[in-house]
């Protein structure tokens, strides 16, 4: 795979707000969290899907996810990490009231209590994992090795339990010693991955729901054994270049059942809230392992490029 291409980074920016379309497989949610998420439900226009506070919409004042250290009363604390590549240690940090006390119990959701996703800040070394809770501490933990220097950003994506249940991205940055050389990006619809070539049709256009259809095939064959990960048959990570905003969307269509198949295209439903440069990142499972392919789409400005914070200062509203 080519340096560019990986560079389809979730953390060079995500303000771009997804609309997951696809509902929660198994997740193991208290009343109580549904009805916290149910708030949100007006920025998710297809109907069947909550994102676990993995993604909202951007645009109409709503809040962009993974800006914050800091949310709904809950922080995220320093993170431990080896801070040379190459050197073996193990990744750690704490989710914490704004008291300072440990959070120890979180609801399920996608199949985890708790998704990591750590990119590097041009949007290469992307990684979406999910470490270990030690539930004595609040302390989670992985093995860890970077393989470049570099500004990492890390987000926690996660959903407490209990009568004051929220779901929150929060995310801090965290500094690798050495020479840092960034990767500039370019536009790209296609990745070959361990094999796979991975290519996705559809624009994104801004302050609108666009459709993205992403197809797998193998040797010129389409692949029509997608294995559900994580309940889904993909997970679609995306970032906004420039800011690092954070968004995690999942496939239309109903929650697939342990032993379901499909393929070779996955649906999502993307909502840009500016236009830009947004770098995709899709995990898809085959025969029990995990692949990520990686795009870079540019959205372009939408009915409403004139509204704050699109990249036009005229309003391209007229006639409707």
């Amino acid at each position: 795979m080519n340096a560019p291409t990986r560079l389809g980074l979730y953390g060079a920016g995500l303000g771009v707000a997804f609309v997951a379309a696809f509902g929660l497989s198994g997740a193991l949610v208290p009343p109580s969290a549904v009805t916290a998420w149910a708030g949100r439900a007006h920025s998710q226009p297809h109907g069947g899907g909550d994102d676990m506070g993995m993604g909202a919409t951007a645009h109409g004042g709503d809040e962009l996810k993974g800006q914050s250290l800091s949310a709904h009363g809950y922080v995220l604390s320093p993170i431990a990490a080896p801070r040379t590549p190459g050197e073996q240690g193990r990744l750690s940090f704490r989710v914490e009231t704004t008291a300072g006390a440990p959070v120890t119990t979180f609801a399920t959701a996608h199949d985890k209590q708790l998704h990591l996703v750590v990119v590097r800040s041009d949007g290469t070394g992307y990684r979406h994992v999910h470490p270990t809770l030690d539930t004595a501490t609040g302390t989670w933990s992985i093995p860890w090795a970077w393989s470049a220097a570099g500004t990492y950003r890390a987000y926690a994506d996660f959903a407490t339990t209990g009568s004051s249940a929220q779901s929150a991205t929060l995310t801090r940055a965290v500094e690798v010693a050495g020479s840092y050389v960034p990767v500039a990006s370019t536009p790209s619809r296609t990745d070959t991955v361990d094999g796979f070539d991975v290519a996705v049709a559809g624009d994104l256009v801004a302050g609108a729901s666009s459709p993205l259809t992403v197809s797998v095939t193998r040797d010129g064959k389409p692949v029509t054994t997608l294995q559900p990960y994580l309940g889904a048959f993909g997970h679609l990570v995306a970032l906004r270049e420039g800011d690092l905003t954070y968004l995690h969307v999942h496939a239309e269509g109903t929650a697939p059942r342990a032993g379901d198949v499909a393929g070779p295209d996955i649906a999502f439903a993307a909502e840009a809230p500016t236009a830009g440069r947004y770098l995709l990142y899709l995990d898809f499972q085959v025969d029990g392992q995990v692949h990520t392919a990686r795009f870079v789409l540019d959205a372009t400005p939408g009915a409403h490029a004139g509204t704050p914070g699109s990249n036009s200062s005229t309003d391209t509203h007229s006639g409707h």
